[in-house]
């Protein structure tokens, strides 16, 4: 079906409520007027009678467009008011245009407000002068002053309103955007802790859990079962249980009153010092009696003292680093150094691990290696990357060929590491093309590298 017309014009043109109010209480006062002979100069206005009625009508019309045909409805009213001077003039006539004048000030364009002010001053006083000098009689003063009221005064009365509505918009504004800066920042606020808030839960979980899956399977895989390698496998499990159970009861309560007296406290961040216990932990954990694990710290005398972010920092990357050799590594030794060459300058932090062997067959026996210990989803990485790069770090993790890495030579690190930034394609796709063996195209043993480098700022102690 064809649509219908619509009935009323579109809101561009159609007139305002206080327009159409001010058109007819200026028609039934003009009309009034007129009836009763009350003109504003009773001889010409008797002799020109209901013409002045003309004059009338098409102000009160123009009042109609007060808001939507600015400028042009205050040119007719110009040429209205002209007409209604010359005719003997009515005083409804007179105050519709000054309505009509201040409207024009305050919904016209802007250009043409801001011009109407000096333009009613102009004309105010070449009207005052102009009487003045042709009939040189003080009362002209008189007749200056009636001009300036129904020009000077509406045309500054609607821009002082204007300037007020102005700068109140401009004020909304501001505290809109204000209110919008201050939501994004909230949000920003709650997705920073929400990750800070992951990351230290996988810190202090995922730890334990592993352990517990990775001697939980080496429990189930014992064929024979054998009794006192059962009891030590549980043992583990339990004391994993105990401590990830006692860590979970720790966050809640420091989730659900974190401001309340009966709060539980905060425990110490963990330092560099506990690195020690850390890898104890680990060879208890490990359910491998091939793999060990050694500390190599060669930061110097004066690598003794760091701020509280950088060794927090520090013992997550090497914590993680721990959980994933449980995970992945092959016999052998998983090596933690920490090195400081200079101070003020960065702190090093490197964890080497032999890689374990997760794919095809690839051995001199066809033998087809196994899957991870322990399943992950590379969370902990992410944490780790998210942790380095926030004290403004960075962070390399992946494997290499080169069995050299096993002793820690930060030449070649650096060397391999800065080829696989580059974007090397040859030396990515050597690396990806061996990823899933144990051994290179020379029979060399593959090492995965974590290394962290973690800035030190030079007003910070140590």
């Amino acid at each position: 079906m064809p649509r219908r017309p619509p009935l009323l014009p579109p809101p561009s043109l159609r007139p305002h409520r206080d327009g159409v109010l001010i058109a007819l209480a200026g028609l039934a006062g003009g009309l009034v007027l007129w009836r009763f002979g009350l003109y504003n100069t009773p001889e010409r206005g008797r002799e020109f009678g209901a013409w002045l009625l003309l004059p009338l009508a098409v102000m009160c019309l123009t009042a109609l467009g007060r808001r939507s045909a600015q400028p042009w409805a205050l040119l007719v009213a110009v040429a209205a008011l002209v007409a209604d001077f010359a005719m003997g003039s009515l005083l409804a006539t007179v105050v519709v245009f000054t309505d009509i004048v201040y409207a024009a000030v305050l919904y016209g364009p802007r250009r043409s407000a801001r011009a109407l002010l000096p333009a009613s001053v102009a004309v105010t006083v070449a009207v005052t002068l102009g009487t003045m000098a042709a009939f040189r009689s003080p009362a002209t003063l008189l007749l200056g002053a009636f001009c300036a009221a129904i020009t000077i005064v509406p045309a500054w009365t609607g821009l002082i309103i204007r300037d007020h509505r102005n700068a109140a918009a401009a004020e909304r504004l501001r505290a809109e955007q204000t209110a919008l800066l201050a939501e994004m920042d909230r949000v920003q606020a709650v997705g920073a802790e929400r990750a800070r808030m992951a990351r230290e839960l996988h810190d202090l979980i995922a730890n334990h859990l592993s352990a517990i899956a990775i001697h939980s399977t080496a429990a189930l895989s014992l064929d024979p079962p054998d009794e006192a390698a059962t009891r030590d496998s549980l043992g583990v499990i339990r004391e994993n249980s105990v401590q990830g159970l006692a860590e979970m009861r720790r966050l809640i309560g420091l989730l659900r009153d974190a401001s309340g007296e009966d709060a539980a406290q905060p425990a110490a961040s963990p330092t560099l010092a506990g690195l020690d216990a850390l890898l104890e932990r680990a060879r208890a954990g490990a359910g491998n009696p091939g793999l060990s694990f050694s500390l190599r710290d060669r930061r110097g005398p004066g690598g003794a003292s760091l701020p509280a972010p950088v060794e927090l920092a520090a013992y997550r990357v090497v914590q993680e680093s721990l959980t994933n050799a449980l995970k992945h590594s092959a016999p052998g030794t998983v090596t933690v150094e920490l090195a400081r060459d200079r101070t003020p300058g960065p702190l090093t932090v490197r964890v080497t691990s032999p890689l374990r062997d997760t794919g095809g067959p690839h051995e001199a026996d066809g033998s087809v290696g196994t899957e991870p210990r322990a399943p992950g989803s590379g969370t902990g990485l992410i944490g780790m990357r998210e942790r380095v790069e926030l004290l403004g770090g960075k962070l390399h993790v992946g494997p290499t060929a080169d069995g050299s890495y096993g002793t820690a030579d930060s030449d070649d690190t650096e060397n391999t590491e800065n080829a696989e930034d580059a974007g090397d394609s040859e030396a990515t796709q050597d690396t990806r093309a061996t990823q899933g063996t144990g051994k290179t195209g020379y029979g060399a043993t593959r090492v995965w590298v974590v290394r962290a480098e973690l800035p030190v700022e030079e007003g910070s102690p140590g």
